[in-house]
């Protein structure tokens, strides 16, 4: 039987179990955050980050961090975690690990964006031993 890759649909539902995984102390700060599944980053999503191709991008948060945040911010868009399907599927296959192992993990770095850490302070906690 062949492998078959997600479909975008599929991989939302990944996101939204992973998702759920969180910390209900997480979780209640997520407020209205949209997860949205596209098979590529947009050229200027790939612009705003210092990239030019679009299988260098799986992941991607738009909007303020919640520290950030004030009350004037009313009225304005959700905060939008972007997951990039092409991508994701491609460095699962190079990694040899599952759709929905990066999928977590990518979703979980954007989350980290969410609550203000840069990838620096993401990577270093990565890093820390258990």
């Amino acid at each position: 039987m062949a492998w078959q890759m997600p479909s975008v649909e599929t991989m939302e539902a990944m996101a939204r179990r992973s998702l759920d995984t969180l910390p209900q102390e997480f979780l209640a700060e997520m407020g209205n955050v949209v997860i949205r599944v596209e098979d590529y980053a947009d050229a200027d999503s790939l612009k705003a980050v210092g990239l030019s191709h679009p299988m260098e991008l799986s992941g991607l948060y738009t909007g303020r961090p919640i520290g950030d945040k004030s009350v004037s911010d009313s009225g304005t868009l959700p905060d939008v975690i972007h997951l990039y399907r092409q991508p994701i599927l491609a460095e699962a296959q190079d990694r040899g690990i599952s759709v929905n192992q990066l999928v977590h993990h990518v979703l979980i770095h954007e989350v980290g964006h969410h609550f203000g850490l840069s990838d620096a302070d993401m990577h270093a906690l990565e890093d820390q031993p258990d």
